[in-house]
């Protein structure tokens, strides 16, 4: 099984979390751990999918200045992103259903670049659109909190820790 450790590791990932915030990324997961266990969703599946949901980010700058409603007019970050993240999962070995399971929730965890409508989400979908509202701030800011890197390490380790526990335990 590959592991939230490989994938936070991995310098794909480093690269595009940096730019769309490890913290958030990292608080994601978390809570897409709890919400997953409340729903009876994979956990595994949903904390890869949380840790992954924003490496589609395109950084939206007018004069050297971060443009927020720039972004929310263009964005398709959640396009790029399941992609990305598809094209990750399988170059580490993820189960090739469970990648592309991963990736059509990273694409559906928000809807800002769908049009006005109601769309209806599966319960991992939900999960880890939930868990990314949960760690929100106005005007973007959750992607500029800030975490130690081996601060963030140790929690990328505690929850692979909690859904090997999971996976040990519904095998039994």
């Amino acid at each position: 099984m590959v592991t939230l450790e490989q994938v936070f590791t991995h310098p794909i990932t480093q690269k595009y979390l940096n730019r769309s915030g490890v913290a958030h990324a990292i608080a994601v997961a978390e809570y897409a751990y709890i919400f997953a266990k409340r729903f009876d969703v994979n956990p595994d599946l949903a904390t890869k999918a949380a840790l992954l949901h924003d490496v589609g980010h395109y950084t939206w700058y007018s004069d050297g200045e971060w443009d927020y409603d720039l972004y929310r007019e263009n964005d398709i970050h959640a396009i790029k992103g399941a992609s990305r993240a598809h094209k990750l999962l399988i170059q580490i070995g993820e189960d090739r259903h469970a990648a592309k399971e991963i990736a059509i929730a990273i694409l559906l965890h928000t809807d800002s670049y769908l049009p006005k409508g109601e769309l209806e989400l599966n319960p991992l979908q939900r999960v880890v659109a939930m868990a990314d509202e949960a760690d929100e701030e106005n005007g973007g800011n959750h992607h500029y909190k800030k975490i130690d890197e081996a601060v963030a390490l140790e929690r990328i380790r505690a929850l692979d820790t909690l859904i090997a526990k999971e996976v040990s335990e519904e095998s039994k």
